[in-house]
């Protein structure tokens, strides 16, 4: 098979080790083919969670709770973005 012959004792092990690297690779290869697909996919879950971007960055969603602070404390203030400033130029 592939030109390889597995009753040579001279090259069996190169072929073993071959085989070996082979099926590490393709192993790592999956991982992070599921990792990239997993990132995506909570990706496209979370810019569809339009509550989720307006509570507190330490307010955490549990399902039995509802909306539930991690430090206990009082829900943070909206930080107030300055508007930008127009030149005097510009119109």
């Amino acid at each position: 098979m592939f030109g390889i012959d597995w009753s040579d004792p001279q090259t069996l092990w190169l072929n073993l080790t071959n085989l070996g690297l082979g099926v590490v690779v393709l192993t790592c290869i999956g991982v992070v083919g599921y990792g990239v697909l997993r990132d995506l996919l909570a990706r496209r879950r979370s810019e569809s969670q339009d509550e989720a971007g307006s509570v507190a960055s330490h307010a955490f969603h549990t399902p039995e709770l509802g909306w539930t602070m991690a430090d206990g404390g009082e829900p943070e203030k909206p930080v107030e973005r300055p508007s930008p400033r127009r030149r005097k130029g510009a119109k």
